[in-house]
């Protein structure tokens, strides 16, 4: 009798834990259900970085001394890979002061649509963290939710609602504002609302304090992290359209059996240089945060150093030293990967000669030749476990330090939609395949 009472208490238990209708109460009781198999794997990403004043909200969101007072903010994320549970991370790594989350929600967006406010309300949930629907998240940190039964499909939107009752003290707040999708903010609690039609709702083009959407997934899935610049962000691509290169390759990963249960995350800012800060801190400094540190990582890659090359003086000397900088960093970030067992891809840096630099202000031979011997060592040095050469698919055949015409966004830098899909359409699939397995984490 008694055993019959514990499975009876089990079946009670389980069928709890997979109740659509809240936040499950603690991360270890989905664990536990399968604690050597399912995990947790990053499904959407974006990089944090600190908001510049040109992308904190406008006034009167924006005040001296703090932001987003008793403002809602909603954000649609295009997701990766699906499942049946998902985990949400805020950020608050570059705020100045406690971060004060009163209350979040998620939803599907209406009609499964990026950059809008409408959600569907019969979708809607509360997040919770750690039992509770607040929480206050010290400067430097982040917070994880507690898991939400709430499915998701491979490719799909999901809305994110916060509101901040107090808003964030100081004007140092963390966002990622190259989301090329709309976000809306209100004054008030609308977490649950279908729609922000308050007056004094405003739109822009920026994520705020939202840094990873993670799934429940089985033993199969891992992630692929993509560090780099405002071409893998997507500068030049559609808003709303999520035609970055890496959102058209996940399109063709969904395509391919062997490669639908990899998520596809976007760890790339405008501006971004590895080997100095900027738009966002260097990308040799944010290796561990941004590869090391996410869920369920597998495979890994860089795609970066234009922006190295295009602000060190044009100068033989100074090009030079940027060079050999360039490729002790690529091993330095190569090493720090492999002690994981992680494979890394390394992509050659796509052309940015212009008529005149008065067009693209990058534009100068001496850079110019920084850039091939980049690309040389990319090819032929055998450091990565393997080579993207997307150089050599957006460049001009009549002018191979320039852009084919069709694949310039305008700027001579940042390819077109055009330009996009045809890295995406060169990305070999094949390599996940081929590092399943890792790599010896003493290579």
């Amino acid at each position: 009798m008694l055993n019959k009472q514990f499975v009876a208490l089990a079946a009670f238990l389980a069928s709890s834990l997979l109740s659509p209708t809240n936040a499950l109460p603690l991360d270890a009781s989905i664990e536990a259900r399968a604690p050597a198999c399912d995990h947790w794997v990053d499904t959407w990403t974006s990089m944090p970085q600190l908001t510049e004043p040109a992308n904190l909200p406008n006034p009167p969101f924006n005040q001296t001394g703090s932001v987003f007072v008793n403002s809602t903010i909603r954000q649609t994320l295009h997701m990766s890979i699906g499942g049946p549970q998902i985990r949400i991370r805020l950020s608050n790594a570059f705020g100045a002061t406690q971060l004060n989350i009163t209350a979040v929600t998620v939803a599907l967006p209406y009609n499964n649509s990026a950059g809008q406010s409408i959600i569907e309300t019969n979708t809607l949930q509360t997040v919770t963290f750690s039992g509770n629907n607040s929480i206050i998240i010290p400067d430097g940190s982040l917070a994880v939710s507690d898991p939400i039964h709430f499915p998701i499909n491979p490719q799909s939107e999901l809305a994110v609602s916060i509101y901040l009752a107090g808003g964030q003290l100081g004007n140092s707040i963390t966002s990622h504002p190259g989301s090329r999708t709309t976000s809306f903010y209100q004054f008030g609690n609308a977490v649950s609302a279908a729609n922000l039609t308050d007056a004094s709702v405003q739109s822009v083009a920026h994520w705020y304090f939202l840094s990873a959407i993670e799934v429940w997934s089985p033993p199969q899935a891992r992630g692929f992290a993509i560090v780099g610049d405002s071409i893998t962000d997507g500068r030049g691509s559609t808003t709303n359209a999520n035609n970055r290169w890496p959102d058209l390759v996940l399109a063709r990963m969904q395509k391919n059996p062997s490669t639908k249960d990899i998520g596809v995350l976007n760890q790339a800012a405008g501006g971004n240089r590895i080997l100095a800060d900027g738009l966002g801190p260097n990308a040799l400094g944010r290796i561990d945060r941004d590869v090391l540190a996410q869920s369920g990582i597998k495979y890994s890659m860089i795609f970066e150093g234009v922006n190295d090359i295009g602000t060190a003086d044009s100068t033989t000397a100074a090009q030079d030293f940027v060079y050999n900088q360039l490729i002790q960093a690529y091993e330095q970030i190569i090493t720090r990967i492999h002690t994981f067992g992680i494979p890394i891809f390394g992509a050659t840096i796509t052309p940015f000669s212009a008529p005149n630099s008065t067009i693209q202000a990058y534009s100068t031979p001496e850079r110019e030749v920084t850039r091939q011997r980049v690309n040389q060592w990319i090819r032929t040095s055998g450091k990565f476990d393997a080579v993207l050469d997307f150089d050599k698919v957006v460049r001009s055949s009549a002018n191979q330090s320039m852009l084919q015409d069709q694949y310039n966004s305008g700027d001579y830098l940042h390819p077109s939609p055009a330009g996009y899909q045809a890295i995406a359409d060169s990305f070999d699939l094949n390599l996940f395949n081929r590092f399943a397995g890792g790599v010896s984490s003493y290579m």
